[in-house]
């Protein structure tokens, strides 16, 4: 239970952020929400500098990256998230859902797509470390604000998805930690705060990066490390 603390507190968080949004939401300033966004992606900033900085072989980074990067490329994995929401949006339009199962949809997979999403749940799993969740789980509270603003309730069942899928990363994550090297863990790590740094920036509005794509460099980061051992 104490590894899922992380997953918890993001779930509170974005009920919480929902409860805000249907009361008051619309009547929050706009530069409100853009000043503590800003300030939050900050704290994603840092988060990132402090995870990428537990590499011990940054050649060994840098050719996770690329490789990911060209494996995510020809896979097109941010392009086919994308169209895949798109499809989820129109087939629920046409078959008259409505606007709570479009907002659960569409706030689902904006919560559980991400590097922020993967990398706080490895952390947590295998260090016990929630910082990244806990980073998480502010910025997805501001979106949910804003997001049920717009669309209302339906925001908060997105919470359900993101409990089943962060849990199962982190109790996954959890029964791997035997079979890790500490020496591992770190490039998996230090390659995820280098994703996590990318998110910070488009957060920013510094630069729109494709972090989707990039997401393969977890995978070639363990397995670089154990050859490299």
């Amino acid at each position: 239970m104490k590894s899922l603390w992380g997953t918890l507190v993001n779930v509170l968080a974005i009920l919480a952020g929902t409860l805000v949004g249907t009361i008051i939401g619309q009547r929050l300033p706009q530069r409100l929400l853009t000043t503590v966004t800003q300030a939050t992606g900050l704290g994603v900033l840092l988060v990132g500098l402090s995870m990428a900085g537990q590499s011990q072989n940054i050649v060994l980074v840098i050719v996770s990256l690329a490789a990911g990067g060209i494996c995510g490329e020809l896979l097109d994995i941010e392009g086919r998230l994308a169209s895949l929401g798109k499809r989820l949006e129109l087939y629920f339009s046409r078959n008259g859902r409505g606007e709570i199962t479009r907002a659960f949809v569409g706030s689902s997979l904006l919560f559980c797509v991400g590097a922020m999403a993967i990398m706080g749940s490895l952390e947590a799993g295998l260090r016990g470390n929630h910082g990244t969740l806990y980073a998480k789980s502010i910025l997805d509270g501001i979106l949910a604000v804003s997001m049920s603003a717009v669309q209302g309730w339906g925001v908060a069942l997105s919470a359900l998805a993101v409990f089943i899928y962060q849990g199962g990363l982190t109790v996954l994550a959890g029964w791997l930690q035997h079979y890790l090297t500490p020496a591992v863990i770190a490039e998996i790590t230090a390659s995820g705060g280098l994703l996590i740094i990318a998110i910070a920036l488009g957060i920013l509005k510094v630069k729109d990066i494709r972090t989707g794509n990039l997401l393969p460099a977890l995978l070639f980061a363990a397995l670089l490390a154990l050859w490299w051992q």
